[in-house]
């Protein structure tokens, strides 16, 4: 090749251009204190194209494979992220669940890299990204975005994108019991006492204070209440029917006279939401929208952070999903786990709950009058 002066060095082909012009007559990048080479300067977009397949492998500091033909990660993620949209028009899948199914595949590919060959990948890349998964993540959250990396990949195998199972190694694991149990003991019971429920539901009012009577007369989440149905209760004889979103179980719930009244105010007050599809939710917002949001910032969440900092009870860990572990807890001392369960909407794949059939609202009724002794020390008065 002949030699060439810095003056006949041509001008990149538009400003962006990733590549700088070397005088050796190439098309060049300097990667990690290193200057690779990627095409002559005749051909700017085929020196570019080879650049953008290697990057991810030179960024990294691994060698290009000779042959870079194959599905690579952006193949996998846009498979994958396709099929759990297939599965959310079908409602199989919630939105959420999407929403947090394309934030990992977003984390794959910042970490491991987009053009990277599936078959090209091995045990150290999985470690190091455990290492910058962890580094913003607490354990449990940490134990749940590794779970569903794994789902990303074992769909990839299961599709013909990977011919084997992949091998993350020893260090791609979730972490363990006992780093879970201290990270729990740190961040203290997650769950409210009763003199702290007692505050919150005298200083709040309208939905919110409707909500967090759900959430402790029975076991509701964020997500069950932004979804529920006015279809659900059963005002006039006091009585929620309702399966969890989560695991479509079936739920029968009785409701306190103090539930029931709060959640007459609602129902009474309640604004036309603005689009159909929420015209069955009992919970509206003031700016006539659903409650329930697909993102971490949940707008009940929010409001209940801003009535426990107004109470000075607000702390990490504490929000208003700890009203499910304060029924789990207090309705536990009842002595009827499975009647709880029931209530919970917990998923029992247990023998005997394949058999049992029923459980009686006497059960049920037990339950929650324990919790409401708990919390007003008043029992609860049922027709015969």
């Amino acid at each position: 090749m002949a030699n060439h002066t810095k003056s006949e060095k041509p001008a990149k082909p538009h400003a962006d251009y990733a590549l700088f012009a070397h005088q050796n007559g190439q098309w060049a990048k300097k990667v990690r204190g290193k200057t690779h080479f990627f095409g002559v300067w005749r051909d700017p977009d085929a020196a570019l194209a080879k650049w953008l397949a290697e990057k991810d492998y030179l960024i990294a500091g691994r060698t290009p494979p000779a042959n870079l033909n194959g599905p690579t990660l952006r193949d996998l993620c846009n498979r994958f992220l396709t099929h759990k949209q297939h599965l959310v028009d079908t409602r199989e899948l919630t939105p959420r669940s999407f929403a947090d199914y394309h934030r990992v595949c977003g984390r794959i590919l910042a970490s491991l890299g987009k053009e990277r060959l599936l078959d090209d990948l091995r045990a150290e890349d999985f470690e190091q990204f455990r290492v910058a998964l962890s580094k913003s993540l607490g354990a449990v959250s940490l134990g749940n975005e590794i779970q569903r990396v794994r789902v990303v990949f074992k769909y990839g195998y299961d599709a013909g994108l990977i011919d084997n199972p992949v091998r993350y190694g020893a260090g791609f694991k979730r972490p363990s019991r006992k780093t879970l149990r201290l990270e729990r003991n740190a961040k203290g019971p997650r769950m409210f006492e009763a003199d702290q429920l007692r505050a919150m539901l005298k200083k709040s009012d309208g939905q919110l204070q409707a909500m967090l009577y759900l959430g402790v007369n029975a076991g509701m989440g964020n997500i069950d209440c932004g979804n529920l149905p006015l279809t659900a209760l059963d005002l006039t004889s006091g009585w929620l029917n309702y399966p969890r979103p989560k695991t479509g179980v079936a739920r029968r719930v009785p409701l306190w006279p103090e539930t029931v009244k709060a959640l007459l105010e609602v129902v009474e007050k309640r604004k036309a939401p603005k689009s159909n599809a929420d015209a069955g939710l009992l919970f509206i917002t003031k700016r006539g929208l659903r409650w329930s949001k697909d993102t971490q910032d949940n707008p009940i969440t929010k409001e209940t952070v801003k009535l426990l900092k107004s109470l000075g009870l607000h702390r990490p860990g504490l929000g208003f999903y700890a009203l499910r572990h304060t029924f789990e807890t207090i309705g536990g001392e009842s002595g009827d786990q499975v009647a709880v369960n029931a209530i919970m909407g917990h998923a029992d794949a247990s023998m005997s709950a394949v058999y049992r059939e029923r459980i009686s609202d006497e059960r049920l009724h037990a339950v929650t009058d324990h919790v409401r002794r708990w919390l007003f020390g008043k029992s609860t008065k049922h027709p015969k």
